[in-house]
């Protein structure tokens, strides 16, 4: 629709013709489109429903914006009919006529009735021409007029056939999915008031009852509009509540299925459970054994208290097989979770508690080993007949199978037999054939009276040296 311009020169015959088959197109177009939105489903549902709410206060401003664009597309179809007709006059017209044609064409010469129900509806076309109605008018400034009248009635109508075309049917199927989910739920024991999925299944069915009514009689509620879009019916139909609660069911749905697996597999995991308790009790045994085996054979050693046997698990054990053979799978079900990770780690702690308890015996062991381990070296070295070796390895060795064992004694003793035997064989490895050295590592005289460097004893050293 092209701009005019009321204050230009008088029209031409071929302007005049120009201009009256472009406002006839313009026309035609306007009824097309004013007939589409008089057909269109949104409109007819939206005249025959209950309307509250938002939906209420916006469909009352496009009942008269639509009301006052039939009332502009007449005046402008009277004016447009006027025009054809001085046109027709004669083929070719007077300046009387054509004066008149521009007058008509250009100028506010289209008077407009007044609308007390649009002014009253404060219709958004309107503001800042509210002085204007039953005022004149031109064809453009009412083909404009038309234009946002239509646009924003079309954007209500879509956007409430959209979400009445999309929610309710999803609603309506959300819910017979809820149907089908009590239906299995109340013979498990799933039910409001005794278990917390079945009052999840209440609230979901209180929730989706009430969004529907919500939905039918206020649609443009639950319409989230396009950011950024000037064309009517941009957006979406806006579907949280709805996501919210399908989400809700299915979480309900995936609890009952763990109540009816519970229903199978419930003998052999209480049966799994008392193998993973027992084994927890018989290492907790072993830990005290061995405690006291730690505090008779070690000296000097702070050994920790070992507890007793899960008592309260194997209480909770009796509990899970009493609902088992009362077939209270609802209760059986978050039980045997729980009662099933509460044994896996009570297990863990029992062996925990063994190892803590038997550190210092595998401490023993361990210096036993390197003791033995270098005696062994040195022996494949051809020096296991050394005094000062034999004298270190023999006070370790005493240290190490006495008891109580005092560690702390026993690994410096063990420590300074490694560092004499790494020390002689260190020496052994650099010697030169056929020189006559030192008679042993620690640097007693030789054949020639060279000066040794004695023991780490002799010298006034550490012994662990």
């Amino acid at each position: 629709m092209g701009d005019t311009d009321p204050t230009g020169p008088v029209m031409d015959r071929d302007e005049v013709d120009r201009a009256l088959a472009r406002l006839g197109a313009e026309h035609e177009a306007v009824e097309t489109s004013l007939l589409a939105l008089q057909d269109h489903a949104g409109r007819r549902l939206l005249e025959g429903a209950r309307l509250t709410g938002l939906t209420e206060e916006r469909w009352r401003v496009t009942e008269a914006s639509i009301t006052l664009l039939w009332t502009y597309f007449d005046a402008y179809s009277g004016a447009l009919r006027t025009a054809r007709g001085i046109r027709a006059r004669r083929r070719w017209s007077s300046r009387e006529d054509l004066a008149e044609l521009t007058e008509l064409l250009r100028g506010e010469c289209v008077t407009v009735p007044g609308s007390a129900a649009a002014a009253a509806a404060n219709v958004p076309a309107l503001r800042g021409r509210a002085g204007r109605l039953g005022e004149r008018h031109s064809l453009a400034v009412l083909v404009e007029l038309m234009n946002e009248l239509y646009a924003s009635s079309l954007d209500v109508v879509v956007a409430a056939d959209a979400v009445w075309s999309a929610l309710p049917a999803r609603i309506d199927l959300l819910a017979a999915e809820l149907q089908r989910t009590r239906r299995l739920a109340h013979p498990v024991g799933v039910r409001p008031g005794e278990h917390p999925a079945g009052d999840d299944l209440e609230r979901i069915t209180r929730t989706l009852t009430r969004l529907r009514e919500q939905v039918i009689s206020d649609p443009l509620a639950f319409w989230k509009p396009l950011e950024g879009s000037s064309a009517p019916g941009g957006g979406r139909p806006d579907t949280t509540v709805y996501d919210r609660e399908a989400r809700a069911l299915e979480e309900v749905r995936r609890e009952i299925d763990a109540v009816l697996a519970v229903r199978q597999d419930s003998e052999k995991r209480i049966v799994r459970l008392r193998d993973v308790l027992s084994r927890a009790d018989r290492t907790l045994a072993e830990a005290r054994t061995a405690r006291g085996e730690v505090l008779a054979k070690i000296a000097a050693t702070e050994v920790p208290v070992v507890s007793g046997p899960p008592t309260a698990l194997q209480e909770q054990l009796a509990t899970a097989a009493e609902y088992r053979r009362h077939a209270q799978w609802h209760r059986l079900s978050p039980l045997l979770e729980s009662l099933e990770e509460q044994a896996e780690d009570e297990l863990v702690r029992a062996r925990e508690s063994l190892t803590a308890v038997t550190a210092p015996l595998a401490i023993r062991a361990e210096l036993r080993g390197r003791l033995d381990a270098y005696k062994a070296k040195v022996a494949r070295h051809g020096l296991a007949e050394d005094t000062v070796l034999a004298e270190r390895y023999e006070k370790a060795r005493r240290v190490l199978w006495s008891a109580p064992c005092d560690l702390r004694v026993a690994e410096e003793a063990v420590l300074r037999y490694q560092h004499a035997a790494a020390e002689l064989l260190g020496s052994a490895r650099h010697r030169v054939p056929g020189q006559s050295g030192p008679s042993d590592p620690y640097g007693r005289p030789g054949p020639y009276g060279q000066p040794g460097r004695g023991t780490p004893e002799e010298r006034g050293g550490p012994a662990h040296e």
